[in-house]
C-alpha cells in the first residue's frame, strides 16, 4: 500500500459515495487508475464492506447500553456457542471479547429502558452460559467515528 492508496482510503473514510471521477480530482489520477486502487484494495481485504450509518435516534434507537458479561466457565465449547448466540441477536451491534473482569461486552441500541429491560429478559438472559451481567448506559456522545488516519 502506498501514499496514495493510504489518501485514497482516508478520502473514502470521510465519504463512500463519492464518485471515481471525483475522487481521481482529489488524488490527480484517471478514473481508471482510482477504479483499479480500488478493486486492489477490496480484493485484498483492506476495504472489506461498505455501510450507510444511520443516526440512531431518528430511528428510536438512541438508547445505547454497554453491557459487561461474564459467562460461568471458559471452555472453548462454552466460548464458541456463546458467541454464536449472541450474534444473532439484532439489539447487539458490536460484541468484544475482553480480558479483564468481564469476558465480553456488548454494545447494545434500543427505544428506552423499558426496551432493554425486554431485551434482557426475553433474550439475553436465555443465552447460555452466562454467569453475570453489568449494564452500564451512555449519557451522552462524545467521539463516535468509524474512520483513522492510517499510517
Amino acid at each position: 500500500m502506498d501514499a496514495t492508496d493510504k489518501k485514497l482510503l482516508e478520502l473514502m473514510q470521510i465519504d463512500s459515495k463519492k464518485t471515481t471521477k471525483e475522487l481521481s480530482g482529489k488524488l490527480n489520477l484517471s478514473v481508471t487508475a482510482v477504479y483499479e486502487r480500488i478493486k486492489k484494495l477490496e480484493r485484498e481485504g483492506i476495504i472489506s464492506k461498505y455501510a450507510t450509518i444511520l443516526d440512531k435516534t431518528k430511528i428510536d434507537k438512541g438508547f445505547v447500553v454497554f453491557c459487561h458479561i461474564k459467562l460461568i466457565k471458559h471452555s472453548k465449547d462454552l466460548i464458541s456457542e456463546f458467541e454464536k448466540e449472541v450474534v444473532t441477536l439484532n439489539e447487539v451491534l458490536e460484541c468484544f471479547h475482553v480480558s479483564g473482569d468481564y469476558d465480553y461486552i456488548l454494545k447494545i441500541c434500543v427505544k428506552d429502558m423499558e426496551e432493554y429491560r425486554e431485551f434482557m429478559v426475553t433474550k439475553l438472559t436465555t443465552l447460555q452460559h452466562i454467569g453475570s451481567t453489568h449494564s452500564t448506559f451512555m449519557i451522552g456522545e462524545v467521539k463516535n467515528s468509524t474512520s483513522f488516519v492510517i499510517n
